[in-house]
């Protein structure tokens, strides 16, 4: 499963992954196609390490490569 890590202002880490990639094989290729809307988006579902709630974004399918750290707590925040 991709995942990533970022830590905000709070010193709260939030670990953020793609809905889906734990999948493997077919399957997750046929749930990650599926989950991809008409812009490219996909959904990123983000959990804190504290009290905060989960939350769920819509970022560009190559988000773990391309969006900085600063961008995805940017991003965590706006959604929470």
């Amino acid at each position: 499963m991709i995942q990533r890590e970022v830590t905000d202002k709070e010193n709260t880490t939030w670990t953020c992954a793609q809905a889906y990639s734990g999948l493997e094989g077919k399957e997750g290729e046929k749930a990650a196609e599926l989950a991809e809307n008409k812009d490219g988006k996909v959904p990123v579902v983000c959990t804190p390490s504290g009290g905060a709630q989960s939350v769920r974004l819509e970022l560009d399918s190559n988000w773990n490569e391309q969006l900085s750290d600063e961008e995805l707590v940017q991003a965590i925040e706006a959604a929470q």
